[in-house]
Protein backbone atom coordinates (compact mmCIF):
# COMPACT_ATOMS: atom_id res chain seq x y z
CA UNK A 1 0.00 0.00 0.00
CA UNK A 2 2.91 2.19 1.00
CA UNK A 3 4.42 1.05 -2.30
CA UNK A 4 1.21 2.32 -4.37
CA UNK A 5 1.26 5.84 -2.19
CA UNK A 6 4.59 6.64 -3.33
CA UNK A 7 4.26 5.85 -6.98
CA UNK A 8 1.41 7.87 -7.05
CA UNK A 9 2.96 11.04 -5.39
CA UNK A 10 5.70 10.49 -7.91
CA UNK A 11 3.30 10.70 -10.99
CA UNK A 12 2.11 14.11 -9.36
CA UNK A 13 5.43 15.50 -9.09
CA UNK A 14 6.31 15.94 -12.41
CA UNK A 15 2.68 18.03 -12.98
CA UNK A 16 3.36 20.33 -10.67
CA UNK A 17 6.45 21.64 -12.19
CA UNK A 18 5.15 23.70 -14.48
CA UNK A 19 3.03 25.30 -12.24
CA UNK A 20 5.64 26.06 -10.64
CA UNK A 21 7.66 27.86 -12.98
CA UNK A 22 4.12 30.04 -13.58
CA UNK A 23 4.00 30.80 -10.32
CA UNK A 24 7.69 31.92 -10.13
CA UNK A 25 7.90 34.54 -13.22
CA UNK A 26 4.09 35.84 -12.59
CA UNK A 27 5.49 37.72 -9.93
CA UNK A 28 2.66 40.27 -8.31
CA UNK A 29 3.23 43.69 -9.16
CA UNK A 30 4.44 46.54 -6.94
CA UNK A 31 1.16 47.22 -4.48
CA UNK A 32 1.22 51.15 -5.69
CA UNK A 33 1.15 50.23 -9.27
CA UNK A 34 -2.46 50.88 -9.96
CA UNK A 35 -4.78 51.32 -13.29
CA UNK A 36 -5.55 54.65 -11.57
CA UNK A 37 -1.68 55.33 -11.04
CA UNK A 38 -1.04 54.24 -14.62
CA UNK A 39 -3.62 56.74 -15.99
CA UNK A 40 -2.10 59.30 -13.65
CA UNK A 41 1.58 58.72 -15.09
CA UNK A 42 0.25 58.84 -18.25
CA UNK A 43 -1.75 62.32 -18.42
CA UNK A 44 1.27 63.96 -16.92
CA UNK A 45 3.59 62.35 -19.70
CA UNK A 46 0.99 63.58 -22.02
CA UNK A 47 0.61 66.75 -20.87
CA UNK A 48 4.88 67.89 -21.00
CA UNK A 49 4.31 66.58 -25.16
CA UNK A 50 1.79 69.33 -25.47
CA UNK A 51 3.26 71.55 -23.08
CA UNK A 52 5.88 71.65 -25.38
CA UNK A 53 3.54 72.41 -29.10
CA UNK A 54 2.27 75.32 -26.73
CA UNK A 55 5.45 76.72 -25.32
CA UNK A 56 6.64 76.54 -28.90
CA UNK A 57 3.39 78.75 -30.09
CA UNK A 58 3.86 81.57 -27.55
CA UNK A 59 4.66 84.36 -27.77
CA UNK A 60 6.98 84.47 -25.14
CA UNK A 61 8.96 81.59 -26.66
CA UNK A 62 8.45 82.04 -30.64
CA UNK A 63 8.40 85.88 -30.79
CA UNK A 64 8.19 87.80 -33.70
CA UNK A 65 10.21 89.72 -36.10
CA UNK A 66 12.36 93.18 -35.73
CA UNK A 67 10.33 96.16 -37.08
CA UNK A 68 11.16 99.61 -38.40
CA UNK A 69 8.93 102.72 -38.56
CA UNK A 70 9.42 104.87 -41.21
CA UNK A 71 10.96 107.61 -38.89
CA UNK A 72 14.15 104.82 -39.29
CA UNK A 73 13.33 103.32 -35.78
CA UNK A 74 13.94 99.67 -35.35
CA UNK A 75 12.91 97.43 -32.54
CA UNK A 76 15.01 94.19 -32.24
CA UNK A 77 13.00 90.89 -32.70
CA UNK A 78 12.46 88.07 -29.96
CA UNK A 79 12.28 84.51 -29.13
CA UNK A 80 12.64 82.01 -32.03
CA UNK A 81 11.31 83.95 -34.45
CA UNK A 82 13.40 87.01 -34.07
CA UNK A 83 16.90 85.15 -33.00
CA UNK A 84 17.07 83.55 -36.45
CA UNK A 85 14.76 86.19 -38.60
CA UNK A 86 12.30 83.67 -40.06
CA UNK A 87 9.44 84.59 -41.95
CA UNK A 88 5.45 83.63 -41.58
CA UNK A 89 5.94 80.04 -43.75
CA UNK A 90 9.22 79.39 -41.66
CA UNK A 91 7.55 79.52 -38.70
CA UNK A 92 4.64 77.22 -39.26
CA UNK A 93 7.09 74.72 -40.87
CA UNK A 94 9.42 75.10 -37.40
CA UNK A 95 5.99 73.97 -35.76
CA UNK A 96 5.25 71.49 -37.96
CA UNK A 97 8.51 69.91 -37.85
CA UNK A 98 7.71 66.99 -35.66
CA UNK A 99 5.57 65.44 -37.49
CA UNK A 100 8.40 64.01 -39.85
CA UNK A 101 9.78 62.04 -36.80
CA UNK A 102 6.12 61.41 -35.62
CA UNK A 103 5.43 59.84 -39.59
CA UNK A 104 8.32 57.33 -39.88
CA UNK A 105 8.42 56.42 -35.87
CA UNK A 106 4.73 55.51 -35.42
CA UNK A 107 4.26 52.67 -37.70
CA UNK A 108 7.51 51.45 -36.80
CA UNK A 109 6.82 52.01 -33.06
CA UNK A 110 3.32 50.27 -33.45
CA UNK A 111 4.33 46.97 -35.38
CA UNK A 112 7.32 46.50 -32.86
CA UNK A 113 4.75 46.47 -30.01
CA UNK A 114 4.44 43.01 -31.76
CA UNK A 115 7.59 41.56 -31.05
CA UNK A 116 8.91 44.14 -28.10
CA UNK A 117 7.78 44.62 -24.30
CA UNK A 118 6.00 48.18 -25.33
CA UNK A 119 6.17 49.55 -21.79
CA UNK A 120 10.31 49.14 -23.06
CA UNK A 121 9.33 51.05 -26.32
CA UNK A 122 7.89 54.17 -24.41
CA UNK A 123 10.81 54.15 -22.44
CA UNK A 124 13.12 54.46 -25.58
CA UNK A 125 10.80 57.29 -26.94
CA UNK A 126 10.91 59.35 -24.05
CA UNK A 127 14.25 59.02 -23.52
CA UNK A 128 15.07 60.30 -27.21
CA UNK A 129 12.28 63.00 -26.46
CA UNK A 130 14.29 64.18 -23.72
CA UNK A 131 17.58 64.93 -25.50
CA UNK A 132 15.58 66.63 -28.54
CA UNK A 133 14.28 68.91 -26.70
CA UNK A 134 17.53 69.50 -24.56
CA UNK A 135 18.56 70.02 -28.28
CA UNK A 136 16.26 72.74 -29.28
CA UNK A 137 17.75 75.18 -26.30
CA UNK A 138 21.18 74.61 -28.02
CA UNK A 139 20.04 75.16 -31.47
CA UNK A 140 21.71 78.21 -33.42
CA UNK A 141 19.51 78.53 -36.75
CA UNK A 142 16.63 77.43 -38.39
CA UNK A 143 17.93 73.75 -39.62
CA UNK A 144 19.29 72.96 -36.30
CA UNK A 145 16.16 73.53 -34.31
CA UNK A 146 13.78 71.89 -37.48
CA UNK A 147 16.10 69.08 -36.84
CA UNK A 148 16.10 68.52 -33.20
CA UNK A 149 12.03 69.04 -33.42
CA UNK A 150 11.71 66.17 -35.83
CA UNK A 151 13.59 64.15 -33.12
CA UNK A 152 10.66 65.20 -30.48
CA UNK A 153 8.49 63.68 -32.93
CA UNK A 154 10.14 60.40 -32.97
CA UNK A 155 10.12 60.44 -28.80
CA UNK A 156 6.32 60.79 -29.09
CA UNK A 157 6.08 58.37 -31.70
CA UNK A 158 6.43 55.71 -29.15
CA UNK A 159 3.98 57.17 -26.76
CA UNK A 160 1.11 58.20 -28.52
CA UNK A 161 1.04 54.71 -30.44
CA UNK A 162 1.11 52.75 -27.07
CA UNK A 163 -0.65 54.91 -24.20
CA UNK A 164 -4.12 54.39 -25.15
CA UNK A 165 -4.52 50.69 -25.52
CA UNK A 166 -3.13 50.56 -22.39
CA UNK A 167 -5.59 52.63 -20.30
CA UNK A 168 -8.42 51.17 -22.47
CA UNK A 169 -7.13 47.70 -21.17
CA UNK A 170 -6.75 48.81 -17.12
CA UNK A 171 -9.84 51.04 -17.48
CA UNK A 172 -13.56 49.93 -15.65
CA UNK A 173 -16.01 48.43 -18.48
CA UNK A 174 -18.73 51.43 -17.65
CA UNK A 175 -15.82 54.50 -17.95
CA UNK A 176 -13.73 53.52 -20.69
CA UNK A 177 -14.54 56.28 -22.40
CA UNK A 178 -14.64 58.43 -19.67
CA UNK A 179 -10.96 57.68 -18.44
CA UNK A 180 -10.07 57.84 -22.15
CA UNK A 181 -11.13 61.27 -22.11
CA UNK A 182 -9.42 61.90 -18.90
CA UNK A 183 -5.89 61.21 -21.00
CA UNK A 184 -6.27 63.52 -23.78
CA UNK A 185 -7.93 66.09 -21.52
CA UNK A 186 -3.82 66.62 -21.38
CA UNK A 187 -3.67 67.72 -25.10
CA UNK A 188 -5.90 71.14 -24.59
CA UNK A 189 -4.89 71.56 -21.01
CA UNK A 190 -1.14 70.99 -22.12
CA UNK A 191 -1.24 73.94 -24.98
CA UNK A 192 -2.89 76.24 -22.86
CA UNK A 193 0.45 75.50 -20.14
CA UNK A 194 2.69 75.70 -22.96
CA UNK A 195 0.94 79.10 -23.73
CA UNK A 196 1.14 80.34 -20.12
CA UNK A 197 4.91 79.08 -19.42
CA UNK A 198 6.26 80.30 -22.91
CA UNK A 199 5.15 83.26 -22.17
CA UNK A 200 6.35 83.69 -18.39
CA UNK A 201 9.54 82.02 -19.53
CA UNK A 202 10.10 84.26 -22.38
CA UNK A 203 9.36 87.54 -20.63
CA UNK A 204 11.59 86.75 -17.88
CA UNK A 205 14.92 84.84 -19.14
CA UNK A 206 15.63 83.37 -22.30
CA UNK A 207 13.40 81.23 -24.47
CA UNK A 208 15.90 78.68 -24.65
CA UNK A 209 14.79 77.61 -20.45
CA UNK A 210 11.83 76.62 -21.39
CA UNK A 211 13.03 73.75 -23.22
CA UNK A 212 15.25 72.85 -20.86
CA UNK A 213 13.03 72.84 -18.06
CA UNK A 214 10.90 70.33 -20.06
CA UNK A 215 13.84 68.26 -20.44
CA UNK A 216 13.95 68.05 -16.81
CA UNK A 217 10.20 67.20 -16.16
CA UNK A 218 10.47 64.45 -18.35
CA UNK A 219 13.74 62.92 -17.19
CA UNK A 220 11.94 60.58 -14.47
CA UNK A 221 9.43 59.10 -16.83
CA UNK A 222 12.09 58.39 -19.23
CA UNK A 223 13.55 56.40 -16.64
CA UNK A 224 10.24 54.72 -15.07
CA UNK A 225 9.96 53.36 -18.36
CA UNK A 226 13.13 50.93 -18.20
CA UNK A 227 12.98 50.01 -14.76
CA UNK A 228 8.72 49.61 -14.04
CA UNK A 229 7.79 45.95 -14.62
CA UNK A 230 6.51 45.61 -18.01
CA UNK A 231 2.78 45.61 -18.72
CA UNK A 232 0.74 43.11 -21.34
CA UNK A 233 -1.41 44.63 -23.51
CA UNK A 234 -4.60 43.02 -24.62
CA UNK A 235 -3.91 40.30 -27.90
CA UNK A 236 0.00 40.53 -27.51
CA UNK A 237 2.14 37.75 -26.17
CA UNK A 238 5.67 37.85 -26.12
CA UNK A 239 8.66 35.42 -26.35
CA UNK A 240 9.31 36.61 -22.72
CA UNK A 241 6.01 35.33 -21.17
CA UNK A 242 5.60 32.53 -19.22
CA UNK A 243 4.59 29.98 -22.19
CA UNK A 244 8.14 30.34 -23.61
CA UNK A 245 9.64 29.46 -19.93
CA UNK A 246 7.48 26.88 -19.72
CA UNK A 247 8.53 25.24 -22.97
CA UNK A 248 12.07 25.86 -22.66
CA UNK A 249 11.66 24.33 -18.95
CA UNK A 250 10.11 21.20 -20.63
CA UNK A 251 12.50 20.97 -23.69
CA UNK A 252 14.99 20.51 -20.71
CA UNK A 253 13.48 18.31 -18.99
CA UNK A 254 13.17 16.00 -21.60
CA UNK A 255 16.87 16.40 -23.33
CA UNK A 256 17.93 15.52 -18.95
CA UNK A 257 15.33 12.51 -18.86
CA UNK A 258 16.99 11.04 -22.26
CA UNK A 259 20.38 12.03 -21.28
CA UNK A 260 20.28 10.25 -17.86
CA UNK A 261 20.11 6.99 -19.95
CA UNK A 262 23.74 7.74 -21.03
CA UNK A 263 24.99 8.88 -17.78
CA UNK A 264 26.70 12.39 -17.36
CA UNK A 265 28.99 12.16 -20.22
CA UNK A 266 26.50 11.83 -22.33
CA UNK A 267 24.19 14.89 -21.15
CA UNK A 268 27.07 17.22 -21.04
CA UNK A 269 27.84 16.34 -24.76
CA UNK A 270 24.60 16.57 -25.99
CA UNK A 271 23.81 19.89 -24.10
CA UNK A 272 26.93 21.13 -25.95
CA UNK A 273 25.98 19.99 -28.96
CA UNK A 274 22.34 21.41 -28.76
CA UNK A 275 23.81 24.70 -27.94
CA UNK A 276 26.72 24.98 -31.02
CA UNK A 277 23.56 24.01 -33.09
CA UNK A 278 21.31 26.55 -31.58
CA UNK A 279 24.27 28.87 -32.16
CA UNK A 280 24.67 28.03 -36.09
CA UNK A 281 21.30 28.18 -36.86
CA UNK A 282 20.64 31.79 -35.29
CA UNK A 283 23.91 33.30 -36.93
CA UNK A 284 22.23 31.78 -40.14
CA UNK A 285 19.07 33.58 -40.05
CA UNK A 286 19.43 36.87 -41.83
CA UNK A 287 18.51 40.51 -41.16
CA UNK A 288 16.95 40.96 -44.17
CA UNK A 289 14.55 37.89 -43.85
CA UNK A 290 13.24 39.61 -40.92
CA UNK A 291 12.79 42.98 -42.23
CA UNK A 292 10.81 41.91 -44.58
CA UNK A 293 8.46 39.64 -42.44
CA UNK A 294 8.07 42.87 -40.49
CA UNK A 295 7.09 44.90 -43.90
CA UNK A 296 4.96 42.48 -44.89
CA UNK A 297 2.81 42.27 -41.84
CA UNK A 298 2.61 46.17 -41.48
CA UNK A 299 1.35 45.94 -44.90
CA UNK A 300 -1.09 42.90 -44.23
CA UNK A 301 -2.32 45.44 -40.97
CA UNK A 302 -2.30 48.29 -43.28
CA UNK A 303 -4.84 46.80 -45.86
CA UNK A 304 -6.93 45.59 -42.90
CA UNK A 305 -7.82 49.63 -41.90
CA UNK A 306 -8.03 51.00 -45.23
CA UNK A 307 -10.43 48.60 -45.99
CA UNK A 308 -12.33 49.37 -42.84
CA UNK A 309 -15.19 52.15 -43.68
CA UNK A 310 -15.62 52.83 -39.82
CA UNK A 311 -12.11 53.64 -39.52
CA UNK A 312 -11.40 54.98 -42.41
CA UNK A 313 -14.37 57.78 -41.89
CA UNK A 314 -13.69 58.66 -38.11
CA UNK A 315 -10.64 59.46 -39.17
CA UNK A 316 -11.18 61.77 -42.65
CA UNK A 317 -13.37 63.43 -39.96
CA UNK A 318 -10.35 63.54 -37.25
CA UNK A 319 -8.36 65.40 -39.99
CA UNK A 320 -10.75 68.42 -41.18
CA UNK A 321 -11.40 68.80 -37.05
CA UNK A 322 -7.51 68.89 -36.62
CA UNK A 323 -6.78 71.02 -39.52
CA UNK A 324 -8.66 73.54 -37.34
CA UNK A 325 -7.23 72.90 -34.14
CA UNK A 326 -3.95 73.19 -34.94
CA UNK A 327 -4.44 76.32 -36.99
CA UNK A 328 -6.14 77.76 -33.67
CA UNK A 329 -3.52 76.17 -31.17
CA UNK A 330 -0.20 77.93 -33.32
CA UNK A 331 -1.87 81.11 -34.64
CA UNK A 332 -4.69 81.90 -31.95
CA UNK A 333 -2.44 83.91 -29.59
CA UNK A 334 -1.34 86.44 -32.55
CA UNK A 335 -4.97 86.18 -34.20
CA UNK A 336 -6.04 87.35 -31.09
CA UNK A 337 -3.32 90.46 -30.52
CA UNK A 338 -3.86 91.49 -33.91
CA UNK A 339 -7.64 91.41 -34.42
CA UNK A 340 -8.58 92.60 -30.31
CA UNK A 341 -5.41 93.79 -29.41
CA UNK A 342 -4.61 91.72 -26.34
CA UNK A 343 -1.82 92.65 -24.17
CA UNK A 344 -1.98 89.06 -22.89
CA UNK A 345 -2.98 86.98 -25.65
CA UNK A 346 -0.52 84.39 -24.57
CA UNK A 347 -2.44 84.29 -21.18
CA UNK A 348 -5.75 84.91 -22.06
CA UNK A 349 -5.83 81.91 -24.69
CA UNK A 350 -4.09 80.27 -22.54
CA UNK A 351 -6.33 80.52 -19.79
CA UNK A 352 -9.91 79.55 -21.93
CA UNK A 353 -8.16 76.50 -23.31
CA UNK A 354 -7.24 74.99 -20.53
CA UNK A 355 -10.47 75.68 -18.46
CA UNK A 356 -12.69 74.60 -22.01
CA UNK A 357 -10.49 72.00 -22.89
CA UNK A 358 -10.47 69.80 -19.26
CA UNK A 359 -14.54 70.69 -19.17
CA UNK A 360 -15.38 70.00 -22.77
CA UNK A 361 -13.48 67.23 -23.08
CA UNK A 362 -14.35 65.18 -19.80
CA UNK A 363 -17.94 65.85 -20.41
CA UNK A 364 -17.45 64.18 -24.23
CA UNK A 365 -16.37 61.14 -22.17
CA UNK A 366 -19.23 60.96 -19.30
CA UNK A 367 -21.66 61.79 -22.03
CA UNK A 368 -20.67 58.79 -24.50
CA UNK A 369 -20.72 56.49 -21.57
CA UNK A 370 -23.97 57.37 -20.03
CA UNK A 371 -25.99 57.06 -23.30
CA UNK A 372 -24.10 53.60 -23.66
CA UNK A 373 -21.00 53.93 -25.24
CA UNK A 374 -21.13 52.72 -29.26
CA UNK A 375 -20.08 53.40 -32.47
CA UNK A 376 -22.66 54.81 -33.30
CA UNK A 377 -23.25 57.25 -30.79
CA UNK A 378 -19.83 58.22 -30.88
CA UNK A 379 -20.31 59.72 -34.07
CA UNK A 380 -23.72 60.96 -33.24
CA UNK A 381 -22.17 63.10 -30.37
CA UNK A 382 -18.72 63.84 -32.45
CA UNK A 383 -21.22 65.42 -35.26
CA UNK A 384 -23.39 67.41 -33.08
CA UNK A 385 -20.82 69.23 -31.03
CA UNK A 386 -18.32 69.71 -34.15
CA UNK A 387 -21.50 71.28 -35.81
CA UNK A 388 -22.36 73.57 -32.78
CA UNK A 389 -18.97 74.38 -31.52
CA UNK A 390 -17.95 75.73 -35.36
CA UNK A 391 -21.07 77.49 -35.09
CA UNK A 392 -20.16 79.31 -32.37
CA UNK A 393 -16.54 79.52 -32.64
CA UNK A 394 -17.62 81.81 -35.91
CA UNK A 395 -19.90 83.50 -35.03
CA UNK A 396 -17.16 84.76 -32.33
CA UNK A 397 -15.16 85.98 -34.93
CA UNK A 398 -17.49 88.13 -36.08
CA UNK A 399 -18.34 90.01 -33.00
CA UNK A 400 -15.60 93.60 -32.60
CA UNK A 401 -16.24 93.36 -28.83
CA UNK A 402 -13.37 91.65 -27.33
CA UNK A 403 -15.87 90.05 -24.59
CA UNK A 404 -18.49 89.10 -26.81
CA UNK A 405 -15.50 87.53 -28.67
CA UNK A 406 -14.59 85.78 -25.66
CA UNK A 407 -17.79 84.36 -23.74
CA UNK A 408 -19.03 83.09 -27.47
CA UNK A 409 -15.55 81.27 -28.58
CA UNK A 410 -15.17 79.78 -24.94
CA UNK A 411 -18.79 78.14 -25.61
CA UNK A 412 -17.38 76.87 -29.12
CA UNK A 413 -14.15 75.40 -27.37
CA UNK A 414 -16.09 73.70 -24.61
CA UNK A 415 -18.77 72.38 -27.77
CA UNK A 416 -15.46 71.02 -29.84
CA UNK A 417 -12.74 69.15 -27.36
CA UNK A 418 -15.79 67.09 -25.94
CA UNK A 419 -14.52 65.23 -29.69
CA UNK A 420 -11.36 63.84 -27.90
CA UNK A 421 -12.93 60.88 -25.96
CA UNK A 422 -15.49 59.33 -28.12
CA UNK A 423 -13.27 59.82 -31.20
CA UNK A 424 -10.35 57.95 -29.73
CA UNK A 425 -12.82 55.35 -28.45
CA UNK A 426 -13.96 54.41 -32.11
CA UNK A 427 -10.21 53.78 -33.29
CA UNK A 428 -9.83 51.78 -30.01
CA UNK A 429 -12.84 49.75 -30.56
CA UNK A 430 -13.41 49.02 -34.44
CA UNK A 431 -10.32 46.89 -34.54
CA UNK A 432 -8.89 44.08 -32.98
CA UNK A 433 -7.53 44.08 -29.48
CA UNK A 434 -3.84 43.33 -31.59
CA UNK A 435 -4.32 46.22 -33.70
CA UNK A 436 -5.01 48.95 -31.58
CA UNK A 437 -1.09 50.78 -31.51
CA UNK A 438 -1.32 50.69 -35.40
CA UNK A 439 -4.80 51.87 -35.27
CA UNK A 440 -3.53 54.83 -32.65
CA UNK A 441 -0.10 55.31 -34.58
CA UNK A 442 -2.45 55.63 -37.92
CA UNK A 443 -4.78 57.91 -36.61
CA UNK A 444 -2.14 60.10 -35.34
CA UNK A 445 0.05 60.19 -38.19
CA UNK A 446 -2.96 61.15 -40.29
CA UNK A 447 -4.53 64.09 -37.94
CA UNK A 448 -0.97 65.66 -38.18
CA UNK A 449 -0.01 64.78 -42.02
CA UNK A 450 -3.20 65.75 -43.29
CA UNK A 451 -4.33 68.30 -40.70
CA UNK A 452 -2.42 70.27 -38.23
CA UNK A 453 0.97 70.41 -40.16
CA UNK A 454 -0.13 71.90 -43.06
CA UNK A 455 -2.78 73.95 -41.61
CA UNK A 456 0.26 75.97 -39.48
CA UNK A 457 1.80 76.87 -42.96
CA UNK A 458 -1.15 77.01 -44.77
CA UNK A 459 -2.55 79.94 -42.35
CA UNK A 460 0.86 80.99 -42.35
CA UNK A 461 0.48 82.16 -46.15
CA UNK A 462 -2.93 82.74 -46.34
CA UNK A 463 -2.50 85.70 -43.88
CA UNK A 464 0.74 86.31 -45.73
CA UNK A 465 -1.86 87.11 -48.97
CA UNK A 466 -4.86 89.00 -47.68
CA UNK A 467 -2.95 90.60 -44.22
CA UNK A 468 -6.34 89.81 -42.64
CA UNK A 469 -6.52 88.07 -39.16
CA UNK A 470 -10.19 88.45 -39.08
CA UNK A 471 -10.84 86.83 -42.29
CA UNK A 472 -8.33 84.59 -41.85
CA UNK A 473 -9.95 82.96 -38.86
CA UNK A 474 -13.23 82.97 -40.51
CA UNK A 475 -11.54 80.90 -43.65
CA UNK A 476 -10.19 78.51 -40.89
CA UNK A 477 -13.64 78.03 -38.52
CA UNK A 478 -15.48 77.28 -41.21
CA UNK A 479 -14.00 73.88 -41.84
CA UNK A 480 -15.46 72.46 -38.93
CA UNK A 481 -18.85 72.26 -41.43
CA UNK A 482 -17.02 69.26 -43.59
CA UNK A 483 -15.68 67.89 -40.34
CA UNK A 484 -19.02 67.40 -39.02
CA UNK A 485 -20.58 66.15 -42.10
CA UNK A 486 -17.83 63.53 -42.45
CA UNK A 487 -18.75 62.09 -38.69
CA UNK A 488 -21.86 62.38 -39.92
CA UNK A 489 -21.90 59.67 -42.35
CA UNK A 490 -20.28 57.18 -39.56
CA UNK A 491 -23.83 56.98 -37.91
CA UNK A 492 -25.61 55.07 -40.86
CA UNK A 493 -22.38 53.00 -41.54
CA UNK A 494 -22.49 48.94 -39.64
CA UNK A 495 -20.42 48.98 -37.16
CA UNK A 496 -19.41 46.46 -34.67
CA UNK A 497 -17.08 46.44 -31.39
CA UNK A 498 -14.35 43.98 -31.52
CA UNK A 499 -12.74 44.65 -28.18
CA UNK A 500 -13.61 41.28 -27.03
CA UNK A 501 -12.51 39.67 -30.68
CA UNK A 502 -9.74 36.78 -30.73
CA UNK A 503 -6.74 38.02 -32.73
CA UNK A 504 -4.20 35.97 -34.08
CA UNK A 505 -1.88 37.08 -31.10
CA UNK A 506 -4.43 35.86 -28.66
CA UNK A 507 -3.18 34.47 -25.86
CA UNK A 508 -5.51 32.28 -23.23
CA UNK A 509 -6.98 33.26 -19.98
CA UNK A 510 -4.86 31.68 -17.79
CA UNK A 511 -1.86 33.46 -19.80
CA UNK A 512 -3.42 36.93 -19.91
CA UNK A 513 -3.98 36.60 -16.50
CA UNK A 514 -0.57 35.74 -15.97
CA UNK A 515 1.02 38.59 -17.88
CA UNK A 516 -1.14 41.32 -16.45
CA UNK A 517 0.11 42.98 -13.73
CA UNK A 518 -2.51 45.16 -12.73
CA UNK A 519 -4.80 43.06 -12.46
CA UNK A 520 -3.07 41.20 -9.25
CA UNK A 521 -6.53 38.87 -7.91
CA UNK A 522 -7.00 37.05 -10.71
CA UNK A 523 -3.38 36.36 -11.29
CA UNK A 524 -3.29 35.02 -7.75
CA UNK A 525 -6.17 32.80 -8.49
CA UNK A 526 -5.15 31.37 -11.47
CA UNK A 527 -1.33 30.65 -10.47
CA UNK A 528 -3.04 28.53 -7.05
CA UNK A 529 -5.21 26.45 -9.35
CA UNK A 530 -2.61 25.76 -11.29
CA UNK A 531 -0.46 24.46 -8.37
CA UNK A 532 -3.54 22.36 -7.20
CA UNK A 533 -2.56 18.51 -7.88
Amino acid sequence: MAQKEAKTSEEVKPSTEPAMVIASTAAPAPSWFTPKRLLAIFCVINLLNYVDRGAIASNGVNGSLGTCTESGVCTSGTGIQGDFNLSNFEDGVLSSAFMVGLLLASPIFASLAKSVSPFRLIGVGLSVWTFATIGCGFSFNFWSITLCRMLVGVGEASFISLAAPFIDDNAPAPQKTAWLAIFYMCIPSGYALGYVYGGLVGSHSNWRYAFWGEAILMIPFAILGFVMKPLQLKGFFHPESTKALTAVETAVSEIQGSDNLNGKDGSFSIKEDLRDSTIQKSSKLKVGTKIMNQISRFMKDMKVLLVDKVYVVNVLGYIAYNFVIGAYSYWGPKAGYNIYHMNDADLIFGGITIVCGILGTLAGGFALDYISSTISNAFKLLSAVTLLGGACCFGAFCFKNMYAFLALFAVGELLVFATQGPVNYICLHCVKPSMRPLSMAISTVSIHLFGDVPSAPLVGVLQDSINNWRVTALILTSIFIPAAGIWFIGIFLHSVDRFNEESENQITTTERSNTTPLLKGKKTETTESASEP
